[in-house]
């Protein structure tokens, strides 16, 4: 640290200890300029850090908001003085910062966004960009307006849950519901989940904005209720009997992945059908379209919420497959897929698919026909 910096830097010392309020204030913006303006070492803006700080705890909220606003776009802001700054008791204070410094990394900013109230989570909202454990914090604790901006924030990122979470919190609320239908990388099974529930304003909307979408998901429900039909019919004996004996099996605690496997090599559809169905707690119609359904999705994310190996999943992949053959490509896609979902969120999003159903439909083979999974 060179002789001039050392010697303003004890002169600012000095004016904390012994100035009064104005002089203060004249030196915290003399360090400001100062610091905005010089290049320094990681040492020197250390040092300056620790003075702002002790300057800026002598005063008022105004002239800290302004502090606030001149640092939040400096990217050699002093680390200690956002962090002050970013958990202050007012939003004049902290909003600034918060909404623009790249300083404050997920971390702190999940820990803000976990105990801090509404205002301090829509600025959080407002940023540039935002990683998946931040925005589950907002769609979870956000109120209405947090969710409505972070969900048309082109630069935050969702997880999962956080997709989900959003789809619960959109049934009745068509705001909502439109503004998250119009992000691109919704996941197709939420967003089918989406549009189920959406008001008709909303659907025909979403329609005019993203028919890729909509267009590809009735193409796929006309398709695979199709493809059911003609596989499938009204049950059959040999169903009845693959029923008693996989249930039988359920009620005996055998029923497993082993399993699973072992009929899906020997395309026995009706008993992987109806074995996913009873360790999934779904009807076996939405087993058969997961099973058909040539975009894949629902089975993966079924397969990955019963901690399936990829192996087990691959042969219920084969099992659905037309003639019972895929791509190397289209393996590696499914693979790649399967890897990025995680059991506990696949858990989340199939509670959602059993809420959805009925218990009463697991049991009933008059149920047995292909239905529309809503």
């Amino acid at each position: 640290m060179n002789d001039d910096i050392k010697s303003f830097l004890r002169d600012l010392d000095d004016a904390i200890l012994r100035g009064t309020p104005e002089r203060r204030k004249r030196a915290l913006w003399h360090a400001t300029d100062l610091l905005i303006a010089g290049r320094y070492s990681n040492e020197e803006i250390s040092t300056f850090g620790a003075i702002i700080e002790r300057l800026a705890d002598e005063i008022e909220v105004n002239a800290r908001a302004e502090l606030s606003s001149r640092l939040a776009r400096f990217d050699q802001a002093p680390i200690n003085v956002i962090h002050k700054l970013a958990f202050d008791d007012s939003i004049e204070v902290a909003g600034p910062v918060l909404r623009e410094s790249e300083q404050l990394d997920s971390a702190t900013l999940v820990a803000s966004a976990s105990t801090k109230g509404q205002p301090y989570l829509l600025a959080i909202s407002e940023r540039k960009s935002l990683d998946e454990d931040v925005t589950d914090v907002l769609v979870t604790r956000g109120n209405t307006g947090v969710v409505n901006t972070v969900v048309n924030n082109s630069g935050a990122r969702f997880s999962d849950f956080g997709f989900l979470h959003m789809v619960k919190r959109a049934e009745g609320d068509s705001i909502l519901a439109e503004n998250l239908g119009l992000r691109h990388d919704i996941p197709r099974q939420l967003f089918q989940q989406l549009i189920a529930k959406a008001s008709d304003d909303v659907k025909r909307r979403l329609k005019d904005e993203r028919p890729d979408m909509v267009d590809q998901i009735q193409s796929s429900v006309t398709d695979v209720a199709g493809e059911l039909q003609s596989k499938f019919g009204p049950a059959s004996r040999s169903y009845y009997v693959a029923k008693r004996v996989v249930t039988a099996q359920h009620r005996q605690g055998n029923l497993n992945q082993d399993s699973i496997f072992e009929y899906a090599r020997l395309h026995r559809i009706d008993e992987v059908t109806i074995g996913i169905s009873l360790l999934c707690s779904l009807p076996g119609d939405v087993i058969e379209r997961a099973l058909f359904d040539r975009n894949r999705e629902t089975l993966l994310i079924l397969a990955k919420s019963l901690d399936f190996s990829w192996a087990t999943t691959m042969s219920l992949l084969f099992l659905g497959a037309k003639d019972h053959r895929l791509t190397a490509q289209e393996l590696n896609d499914a693979e790649r897929e399967f890897n990025r979902l995680t059991v506990e969120t696949s858990r989340i999003v199939l509670e959602f698919y059993q809420s959805r159903k009925s218990p009463a439909g697991y049991d009933s083979d008059a149920k047995r026909q292909p239905v529309v999974m809503q």
